[in-house]
């Protein structure tokens, strides 16, 4: 299942340098959920800090899983959003 991850960086309750200590370690985690297979693309948002996943999982614990395994999720210093898709009928056979 595809599932997209929005995630904003609690800027309102965390200091930019405690951000900065951890983006090391924040993108070699993504490094690595990338080579499990687990995060399939990845980009930093434009409209807040943050950043936006293109996941590839069994099921949304695993989702879950995954995103909290981020330094600063595991600090509470980002908010996750998970949103599951499918595939968009548009592109699906046309019925005559």
């Amino acid at each position: 299942m595809h599932v997209l991850a929005l995630l904003r960086r609690k800027t309102e309750s965390f200091a930019q340098s405690e951000f900065d200590a951890l983006l090391d370690d924040e993108a070699e985690r993504a490094r690595v959920l990338y080579a499990q297979g687990i995060v399939r693309a990845a980009w930093s948002r434009d409209d807040v800090p943050g950043a936006c996943f293109m996941l590839e999982v069994e099921s949304i614990p695993q989702a879950q899983a995954a995103m909290g395994s981020l330094p600063f999720a595991e600090r509470d210093m980002t908010e996750v959003q998970l949103i599951p898709l499918r595939g968009y009928r548009g592109f699906g056979p046309r019925n005559p």
